[in-house]
């Protein structure tokens, strides 16, 4: 499997944003030239130090994509449990003004609980396209209890990148749509691989970007 190339010495930049939700925190990481800007969120466990928030973030500005990495009010206020569904997408969309700032398509992102934000606002808000990053699809062990109208109901391109054995959703579970489905094989919830896995968590993560980069490339801009 080879390897993916990663940006480094890239200046980040920190902007904080006054939401109804509370003060949200972006940070940026740009790109020169860059056509798109891809705005991603973290989940409710964990912040933008995820793996695979800091791969994609360390990938794309090689590819023209400014990456915003987005901490919500309640993450950035110390908090340690993240609030309800509709306090999530407050915070969201308090933050997209400042991500339309660079004039420039943005595609929403996330995470798992993230994931459900973009879905559940891009209509809205006229994201470009959304990026689902382990979509949480039902709950551990309860799949009759489905979140799959929320993926289903984002009205914009979607890719969703799942862990092969992630517990709140297998590849195998999610239904048929429009979206375009990843899989990143032996990978968890956070993706990280089992050590007797015949890939690593490093490879796991070159996939895993590839596979956004390739997709945002194809996505039209005009």
């Amino acid at each position: 499997m080879g390897t993916v190339s990663r940006t480094t010495g890239t200046a980040r930049k920190t902007e904080s944003v006054e939401t109804d939700a509370g003060v949200a925190r972006i940070t940026w990481i740009p790109a020169k030239g860059a056509r798109l800007v891809l705005a991603v969120s973290h989940g409710a466990g964990g912040g933008i130090e995820a793996r695979d928030l800091q791969a994609l973030a360390g990938v794309l500005p090689g590819r023209r994509v400014t990456v915003a990495l987005v901490e919500q009010p309640w993450r950035v206020a110390g908090k340690k449990m993240a609030p309800a569904p509709r306090t999530l997408d407050t915070g969201w969309r308090g933050l997209w003004p400042a991500l339309e700032a660079p004039g420039l398509p943005v595609v929403a992102g996330g995470r798992s609980a993230g994931a459900r934000v973009a879905c559940r606002t891009a209509a809205e808000l006229g994201a470009h396209a959304v990026l689902a990053l382990s979509f949480p699809l039902h709950p551990p062990g309860k799949p009759e209890k489905s979140r799959a109208d929320e993926l289903l109901g984002a009205g914009v391109p979607t890719l969703v990148v799942q862990g092969g054995r992630d517990p709140f959703g297998r590849p195998e579970e999610f239904p048929p749509g429009d979206h375009r489905l990843v899989e990143v094989p032996y990978a968890d919830h956070g993706f990280a691989v089992p050590k007797k896995a015949p890939l690593t968590g490093d490879q796991a993560m070159d996939l895993l970007a590839g596979a956004v980069g390739e997709w945002l490339d194809g996505l039209p801009t005009t």
